[in-house]
């Protein structure tokens, strides 16, 4: 995809480059952004954070000093922080995917090659976005209770062993799940009905793409403005490694592998008082029970001007 490098945005624009992201050398990516800056815009910072550095209270930060356009230069996580900050403000939420999946900027067409990415916050279009929403807390893509918050503490230690890869994310899902103890209990509220299911993950996922990818249906309840839950079945550990090979190589099927609920809110209590929730890659201790619902038209984003469809 080609963007004219002569379009201007006369917008105050900040990056908010993530130094811990998939792409390990952030002064020399700060240089590529910087260069291709100056071609598209008059007044621009680019902001490189350290792994400790909070990036929704920097992305707060550049709203308070009246930048107009706040760009994500990172993965799917930070991407997801940045628009917790910019969720129902004026600004518009630019993205430079940096990251190892990249869900987000890929549902939307926007490049992955840095120059290009930079190019579309001068050329592209501000639409209007969809978010998810567990107790006020946003996701864009997925967010998840049970095995996958464990198989990101798992994956954060082998990332800072071996480096970010596909394969050592992975790794990370079958070592997490080989030793595995005991499934969650959970009591689900959706559409006037009431379910209790033992399960050792539960996922709700935003992103029709996603979906894709994880060779799972649903989009057209994604399109229709409502949530995807899929539930593991409780069948044990080898269960759940045959069902994570199954996600892994897009072949899973919500009949088999997962029971699927679709509602545009639904409520999961647990017999916990808080519980660790993954959202876009991220861990979070969130207080139970979980009211998870759809939010429209939360964020602004910049997405090429020719992209087709709504759905993402």
């Amino acid at each position: 995809m080609k963007h004219d490098a002569t379009e201007h945005t006369s917008k105050r624009t900040c990056v908010l480059l993530n130094g811990g992201s998939g792409k390990t050398d952030a002064e020399q990516i700060a240089v590529v952004i910087r260069s291709a800056l100056s071609a598209i815009a008059r007044n621009y910072e680019v902001w490189v954070l350290d792994r400790d550095d909070d990036i929704a209270s920097s992305a707060r930060s550049a709203l308070q000093e009246g930048f107009e356009i706040i760009v994500a230069a990172g993965g799917d996580g930070t991407i997801a922080a940045v628009a917790s900050a910019l969720r129902g403000r004026d600004a518009s939420l630019g993205i430079i995917p940096l990251g190892t999946f990249n869900y987000f900027a890929r549902s939307l067409d926007v490049p992955i090659d840095i120059a290009s990415a930079v190019q579309l916050l001068g050329s592209g279009a501000r639409r209007p976005m969809r978010v998810g929403d567990v107790n006020g807390r946003i996701f864009l893509n997925n967010a998840s209770l049970g095995a996958y918050p464990t198989i990101l503490r798992t994956r954060e230690q082998t990332y800072r062993r071996w480096g970010r890869s596909r394969l050592a994310a992975y790794w990370s899902v079958l070592v997490t799940l080989a030793t595995l103890r005991r499934p969650l209990k959970l009591t689900i509220e959706a559409n006037g009905g009431r379910i209790s299911r033992r399960t050792p993950l539960a996922f709700a996922v935003n992103n029709a793409f996603q979906l894709d990818q994880m060779g799972l249906e649903g989009r057209e309840h994604i399109a229709e403005g409502r949530l995807a839950l899929f539930i593991a079945p409780d069948t044990g550990r080898w269960g759940m490694l045959r069902n994570a090979l199954a996600l892994a190589m897009g072949r899973a099927q919500h009949d088999v592998d997962f029971d699927m609920i679709t509602a545009d809110s639904i409520r999961i209590e647990t017999r916990r008082r808080s519980c660790d929730v993954a959202f876009d890659g991220e861990r979070e201790r969130i207080r139970a029970p979980l009211e998870l619902k759809v939010v429209e038209d939360a964020l602004t984003v910049i997405v090429p001007p020719n992209r087709q469809g709504d759905t993402r």
